[in-house]
């Protein structure tokens, strides 16, 4: 059997976490920031295969809920769950970062199918997901749910701490936040990040981000009338 008859085979019968390695070691090139990319596949395993209602028939859905990849570095995880969940064809993973490819080091929502925003500038997210909330809050949409996934040196950036002092207060209860927290940020908060959203009137939870079943109990934790963020502890980076 070919590697390409493999790969349809596997396309038939669905991928499963155990795949995404052999997914990610399909894209090659320079800057693939593949620390960043890893810390963040088990959350992102967790939400689309367990959490997010959405699906590639569904990226037009006003009832889907919505992620937004503000952790724009390293979209290699991000990538591979794409294309395992079947948004984006497997092909396409090899072409990553090249001349041409949908697939850049930051991915582009016009290019990339599922893809709600495009990721660039740190501190991007978070807003977005804010201004999304009240879009949906304005149309009388109360179903969807959006998750924006950020990393923890990120938070030193002021456009998120303005909207998560705006969020709390706002009782924006459809917003998630997941923070990926690889101890990489320059001006960390006493008290542990949990306790900064906390004190902005967030419900919070911090888990071991790489335990499948805690961080899908945390990403599914009721929290009425407030936004719900998940601190998800993994290895330093430089660990």
């Amino acid at each position: 059997m070919t590697m390409t008859d493999a790969i349809a085979e596997e396309q038939r019968r669905g991928y499963a976490y155990e795949d995404l390695p052999r997914l990610m070691g399909l894209m090659t090139g320079d800057e693939k920031h593949g620390p960043a990319a890893t810390s963040t596949l088990d959350v992102l395993w967790v939400l689309y295969d367990r959490v997010l209602r959405v699906g590639p028939e569904r990226t037009g859905d006003a009832e889907r809920d919505r992620f937004l990849l503000s952790k724009g570095h390293g979209p290699m995880a991000y990538y591979a769950v794409l294309a395992a969940k079947g948004f984006v064809p497997v092909d396409w993973l090899p072409g990553f970062g090249s001349y041409g490819s949908p697939l850049g080091h930051h991915p582009d929502r016009v290019l990339v199918p599922g893809a709600e925003i495009g990721s660039g500038s740190l501190g991007h997210g978070l807003p977005i997901g804010v201004g999304t909330a009240l879009g949906l809050r304005a149309q009388g949409l109360g179903e969807p749910r959006i998750w924006v996934l950020v990393g923890d040196a990120e938070l030193d950036e002021g456009s998120n701490h303005e909207a998560i002092a705006f969020a709390g207060p706002a009782g924006l209860e459809q917003l998630h936040t997941v923070v990926v927290d690889n101890s990489s940020a320059s001006h960390a908060r006493p008290g542990g990040i949990s306790a900064r959203f906390e004190a902005a009137g967030w419900s919070a939870v911090t888990v071991d981000g790489r335990d499948h079943e805690a961080l899908y109990a945390a990403f599914t934790a009721p929290h009425p009338g407030r936004p719900h963020v998940v601190v998800a502890l993994v290895e330093p980076k430089n660990a």
